[in-house]
């Protein structure tokens, strides 16, 4: 039996999900949760072959849930379902480890497949886009020599700062918690020398110019 979590803050949903893939013969829910704290607390010990994470929820979001978890065991397999398509959240599912990404949208037995692929080891992440994403990840080498110590995921956070966006609008665009986002705020400060918020946006302007 493969074992699945399921993680989404509506619960006709996850009553709906749990149905379909108990149905399915070969699939056997071990625990569900609307809320990704818990669900991050819960995850780890149960040890599912797959947790199937809803990517925006109340209290944070499934992408964050998987980065955690797959830190705890990288035995437990990540699959996105989200109802938004969107290059930020499936760059970031790549980051976080996600094995899988679909859209709210599946037809049912297209999801009960998607958990067995899952469970056996392949990825159902568009090879396309994860190139995508290990070419932004190599072009940090050419980066002007002040945003070289930024990590990509630092990088973005400044380029966001730039735009203006708060640390809020910030969380909610890279799916990230907003105490995360303030984490990287002060640690990009402190690697560029600055003080303040608006001296990073000055400079990332300037700098970033340069490079689009």
């Amino acid at each position: 039996m493969i074992r699945v979590f399921l993680l989404d803050d509506h619960e006709v949903v996850r009553r709906g999900l749990a149905d379909l893939l108990h149905a399915s013969g070969d699939i056997e829910v071990v625990g569900d949760s609307g809320s990704a704290q818990e669900a991050a607390r819960r995850i780890p010990a149960l040890r599912p072959d797959v947790a199937i994470l809803d990517a925006r929820l109340p209290d944070g979001n499934g992408i964050d849930v998987c980065r955690d978890i797959r830190a705890v065991d990288s035995s437990i397999k990540g699959l996105i379902l989200t109802s938004y398509e969107d290059d930020e959240a499936l760059f970031a599912a790549i980051m976080a480890g996600a094995s899988g990404y679909v859209l709210k949208q599946i037809r049912g037995t297209d999801l009960v497949d998607a958990v067995r692929r899952v469970a056996a080891g392949q990825s159902l992440l568009d090879p396309a886009i994860t190139t995508r994403v290990l070419e932004r990840i190599r072009s940090g080498v050419e980066q002007p020599r002040e945003l070289q110590s930024l990590t990509e995921q630092e990088r973005r956070i400044l380029e966001y700062v730039a735009e203006g966006l708060t640390n809020r609008e910030i969380a909610g665009k890279m799916f990230l918690a907003e105490k995360t986002v303030k984490n990287y705020v002060s640690s990009v400060l402190a690697k560029l020398g600055l003080e303040r918020r608006t001296q990073a946006a000055v400079l990332a302007t300037r700098l970033l110019g340069k490079t689009r």
